[in-house]
């Protein structure tokens, strides 16, 4: 049998989220009920529901950064029982027989289901977290570890797996130099992540307004990027530049800023294109890379690593009467530094 269950959705590309009813599926014998606790705001959310990255499908419910509690497990489930802490993030399905499956990158299978706005593999389309309920199968929720609370977990789901992921797979460690640009909601978590890696990190951010925080957060720098002086006093100083804004910056002023070999990878997604001046990369081979996400894999040696190094998002918990409230502060960067909605408030 099929539930109903409360949630705020957007209606249109044009309009405020509301108060809603949404199904989520029965259970099938791998399948789990998942009691929401918190979710999580994402930038991506506001894309998405605005049509920024192409026609939605609405009523649309958001959400991708989801913390909460086991309460159903289907007939077959063997990897999670009745009352586990569970997160779920970008995605709740793929094929997992191809070649990016099998290699533990679920994330880029050409089938795979985001938690929200997608095709799920049964025709019906995805609904996300800001709901009181989600129906996953058990492959797709992740085991958030004890020693992290839920509200600080639920931005790992999204915003710790996109940073941790290309400072893993570049790198990141002792000896390595590393620069953020932007400190947001995904900033703050590259530079507590990096710098848990061991990592010589400096934040790059417009103004020098949130230095106090940035060097609290674990980095030993912090440069405007407005003042001209900081690009020339940086020239090829980083082995690895993560860039968390969606916003159009000048790429090529940053790749200047690497070391020989150095890579800048980009996380961030604004919607316009980014162009880059090829002698800034073929001058130092250099790389301009891009990342996503990170497989399910991964996403659970994120949650384990930010456990045994007491890392969890900085938050603001928002009641779900805020949530459109939130999202204007979202553009405007007043939020330190992830909004989360205590879903208890849907009921």
């Amino acid at each position: 049998m099929t539930t109903m269950v409360n949630a705020y959705a957007a209606p249109s590309a044009t309009e405020g989220l509301v108060p809603t009813q949404i199904e989520r599926r029965e259970l099938g014998p791998h399948d789990i009920l998942i009691d929401i606790k918190f979710s999580g705001i994402c930038h991506s959310d506001i894309h998405t529901v605005r049509g920024e990255w192409g026609p939605p499908t609405f009523p649309l419910v958001p959400g991708h950064e989801i913390a909460g509690i086991v309460a159903e497990i289907g007939s077959a489930v063997s990897k999670h029982k009745i009352g586990d802490r569970v997160g779920v993030g970008c995605l709740v399905n793929s094929c997992m027989e191809c070649e990016n499956c099998l290699a533990g990158d679920q994330q880029f299978c050409e089938q795979s289901v985001g938690t929200y706005g997608s095709t799920d593999r049964d025709g019906t389309m995805t609904q996300g977290g800001y709901a009181t309920h989600v129906v996953v199968t058990e492959n797709f929720a992740l085991k958030i570890p004890e020693g992290i609370n839920l509200d600080v977990a639920a931005p790992l789901l999204c915003a710790g797996i996109t940073t941790f992921s290309p400072l893993k797979h570049w790198g990141a460690g002792p000896g390595k130099k590393v620069a953020v640009v932007g400190l947001g909601g995904l900033g703050h978590m590259a530079v507590k992540i990096a710098s848990a890696m061991g990592a010589e990190v400096t934040v790059l951010s417009q103004s020098l307004k949130k230095k106090d925080d940035g060097l609290k957060l674990g980095a030993s720098d912090y440069r405007a990027t407005s003042d001209e002086s900081t690009f020339k006093d940086l020239h090829k100083h980083y082995d690895l530049i993560i860039n968390t804004v969606s916003a159009s910056i000048n790429i090529s002023d940053y790749l200047g800023l690497l070391r020989v070999n150095g890579t800048m990878v980009n996380v961030g997604a604004p919607a316009e294109p980014l162009p880059v001046n090829a002698f800034a990369l073929i001058g130092g081979r250099r790389s301009f890379a891009g990342s996503q996400i990170g497989g399910i894999e991964e996403t659970q040696e994120m949650l384990d690593f930010c456990a045994e190094h007491g890392l969890g998002a900085e938050i603001e918990v928002i009641s779900a009467d805020q949530i459109n409230d939130a999202y204007e502060r979202v553009l405007k960067s007043d939020v330190r530094y992830r909004f989360v909605i205590d879903t208890a408030t849907l009921a």
